[in-house]
């Protein structure tokens, strides 16, 4: 009896509304559909269509022509099942980012942004883009690169006798060792089980890729239309480093060309690539026989954290470096306001070899003349002032060669850990297209 007198109210009410507005509510309406399922959670048409505007807003604001809006589309459906992926099974060990550090990241990009975090988001709003979903993207970026961290490291193997045979060959070190490169990378995945019909669609793929290249298309744009890795929608680029920290198969191709070339095709288990070298620069301090070139440092740390933003440190170290400027004692102002342990020793940091410090810590250092005192300098552990007060050059201990060693072949091997773990990831899932619906 109840529903009866509900009905006839609906009915009732109906009559009441004016005919264009029940013609209006004819019209049809876009409704969400899924497009994929991913182990047992779905990836819907509109996360897609998000996920497409904003690639393509970042690909316009890099001047890069998009591919067309099919490929794009085909590109990004597998990077959020793999990313998906890779979620899942961080969620399943463990793996979360809290509100305060996703909070201190936020505000880290508001201010690379030069703004206040107020406006950063604002801007945000009135670019159509929703805050709170804002959020939980950086929250799974954040997570996926911790998630790499944690997983490669585990992966990573050099025996004692890779170690031997690198210390054999002091040339080879010494040749790619003081050579800085900065390269872009195309990876078409390849199955763990891939079948024969699989290798040749793939490698045909590849083919097409670098066809396009050689007709004189942009690196960019190609990589967006058909680079499986992670930074595929970037361009490419895995940013500049020592050769020797490439992986072999990267280096060994990159040694042959001139800044601007790419490579052909080259194969591993993971997969095709085409490799560009993007820059070359006479690099790093690696000197042959053994001899390694050593810092003696001083340096003034802020930290920044909840109560302590990047605006702040970085305001803190202004007024610091003035004051050094004036004739103030660094070792003093350190004693007083470094927030590192090396501060009751006046921020003094001993003889650095290279490696030993984060790179952009590092590299600031690299380019100071002796007593010279940096700008405010930012690392993963803040900002800090650095003031450089000898340099040397002197034969390296069999242990530090060693460790030295260790360093750059764990360096070589991660790419190639990190992208056989995806390949990995990503053939256990269990993955539904929805195509018939698309």
């Amino acid at each position: 009896m109840t529903f009866r007198i509900l009905l006839l109210c609906l009915l009732s009410w109906l009559s009441l509304v004016p005919a264009h507005a029940q013609t209006a509510r004819a019209q049809p309406l876009e409704i969400d559909r899924i497009i994929a399922v991913v182990n047992e959670e779905a990836i819907t048409a509109f996360e897609l269509r998000a996920r497409q505007a904003t690639v393509e807003r970042q690909l316009r604001g890099q001047n890069v022509q998009l591919p067309p809006r099919e490929v794009l589309e085909k590109q990004l459906l597998e990077r959020m099942i793999t990313d998906r992926v890779q979620l899942q099974f961080a969620r399943e060990t463990g793996l979360r980012i809290s509100d305060i550090e996703l909070d201190a990241a936020m505000r880290r990009i508001a201010e690379s942004n030069r703004m206040s975090l107020q406006d950063f988001r604002a801007a945000l709003e009135k670019d159509g883009i929703v805050w709170s979903k804002f959020r939980e993207e950086i929250r799974d970026e954040i997570v996926l690169s911790r998630l790499r961290d944690r997983e490669v490291e585990s992966r990573i193997v050099v025996s004692d006798g890779e170690i031997d045979n690198y210390l054999a060959n002091p040339d080879q070190g010494a040749e790619t060792g003081n050579v800085e490169v900065q390269t872009a990378h195309i990876i078409l995945r390849v199955p763990e089980q891939a079948t024969p019909d699989q290798l040749m669609r793939i490698g045909a793929r590849a083919q097409a890729a670098l066809d396009q290249l050689r007709r004189g298309e942009s690196f960019a744009k190609v990589a967006a239309s058909y680079s499986d890795a992670p930074d595929g929608l970037t361009g490419g680029l895995m940013g500049a480093r020592p050769l020797d920290r490439l992986p072999a198969l990267y280096a060994d191709a990159v040694k042959k060309l001139k800044p601007g070339e790419v490579s052909d095709i080259l194969r591993s288990p993971a997969g095709f690539h085409i490799v560009k070298l993007v820059d070359k620069q006479g690099g790093s301090s690696v000197k042959s026989g053994g001899a390694l070139k050593q810092t003696r440092a001083r340096h003034i740390l802020i930290k920044v954290n909840e109560l302590v933003s990047e605006a702040e440190a970085r305001r803190k170290l202004v007024v610091l470096k003035e004051r050094l400027d004036n004739g103030a004692d660094f070792a003093e102002l350190a004693r007083l306001n470094s927030n590192d342990l090396s501060a009751t020793k006046g921020g003094d940091l001993g003889w650095l070899y290279q490696g030993d410090t984060v790179p952009d810590f590092e590299k600031a250092m690299d380019a100071l003349k002796i007593n010279q005192v940096s700008e405010p300098v930012q690392s993963p552990f803040g900002f800090h002032l650095i003031q450089v007060l000898e340099r040397r050059t002197e034969d390296a201990t069999a242990e530090r060669q060693r460790l030295s060693a260790r360093q750059v072949l764990r360096e070589r091997k991660a790419d190639e850990a990190y992208q056989d773990w995806v390949r990995q990831m990503r053939d256990r899932a269990y993955v539904e297209y929805r195509s018939e619906e698309r």
